[in-house]
C-alpha cells in the first residue's frame, strides 16, 4: 500500500469523503490517505495529525516527497488539537482505531460537521457517542480484508434516534444487509456458541450465559427476519 494504491480499507474510507472537502485526518500514520486525496484532486487541503514521533516523520516525509507541504499541514499534536481555525476544516476522519478511543478524541476536541470514522472494534459504542452528540449517521460501510472486517461510518450533524438494533448492527448496514456484513454477524454467531456452550460446561457465570445467550438470539433474529423500523 501506498499513496497511489490505497488499502481496501483506506479506499472505503476515501470514498466517504466529499468533493471539496478540507479534511483532518487523526492518526494519519504515512498520511496515505490525505496524500491520495489530493492527488487525485478530491481534496485541495489536509491536515495529517499524529501524537508519535515516528508515525509524523512518515507522514512528513511522505508529504514532502509527494511535493504537497502547502496543501497537507503534518503536525503533531494529540487528537484534534493537531487542527488549527485557520484551516477551515469541515471533516475530520478517524481510522484504525478502537471505537472507545475515536469517541474519547472526539470528546475532547471541538466540533467539526462532518465525521468518517472506521473503528477497528467497538462500533456500537460509536454509534452511542453521535446519537448523544447530535449527529446524524448519513452513510455506513463494510470491507473485508485479510481476516477482518471493518465499519466505516459517515456522520454530519444532526439528530437521530436509534434502537437497539440500529445501533449494534449500523443503520445503514441493516437496510443495505450486503453480504459481507452478514458473514461477519454469522461468524459471530458461531463465535458465541462456542463461548456459550464453554460456559454452560463450566456450569458458573450464569450472568454471562444469559448475556450471551441474549446476544445470540439477537444477532439470529436480525439475520433471519426484516428490520422493525422505530
Amino acid at each position: 500500500m501506498d499513496a497511489k494504491k490505497l488499502s481496501k480499507r483506506l479506499a472505503a474510507v476515501a470514498n466517504m469523503v466529499d468533493q471539496n472537502a478540507r479534511i483532518a485526518d487523526i492518526g494519519s500514520d504515512h498520511a496515505y490517505l490525505p496524500t491520495n486525496l489530493v492527488l487525485n484532486k478530491k481534496i485541495t487541503f489536509a491536515v495529517a495529525g499524529e501524537v508519535v514521533e515516528g508515525p509524523f516523520q512518515n507522514a512528513q516525509h511522505e508529504i514532502v516527497n509527494q511535493q504537497l507541504t502547502d496543501r497537507i499541514k503534518v503536525r503533531l499534536a494529540d487528537g484534534l488539537a493537531a487542527i488549527k481555525k485557520e484551516d477551515n476544516v469541515d471533516t475530520v476522519v478517524i481510522a484504525g482505531m478502537g471505537g472507545l478511543l475515536i469517541s474519547k478524541i472526539l470528546d475532547e476536541g471541538n466540533r467539526f460537521p462532518n465525521l468518517i470514522l472506521q473503528p477497528n472494534t467497538d462500533e456500537m459504542a460509536v454509534r452511542i457517542w453521535l446519537q448523544a452528540h447530535n449527529y446524524k449517521i448519513i452513510k455506513e460501510d463494510i470491507v473485508a480484508e485479510g481476516q477482518h472486517t471493518y465499519e466505516i461510518i459517515q456522520a454530519h450533524t444532526g439528530k437521530m434516534m436509534l434502537n437497539r438494533q440500529q445501533l449494534k448492527f449500523g443503520p445503514d448496514l441493516l437496510k443495505k444487509r450486503p453480504e459481507i456484513w452478514r458473514q461477519k454477524w454469522q461468524h459471530e454467531i458461531m463465535r458465541k456458541k462456542k463461548v456459550l456452550k464453554f460456559l454452560q460446561k463450566a456450569k458458573k457465570q450464569q450472568e454471562r450465559i444469559l448475556e450471551t445467550s441474549q446476544e445470540i438470539n439477537l444477532i439470529e433474529e436480525v439475520l433471519g427476519c426484516q428490520l422493525s423500523e422505530g
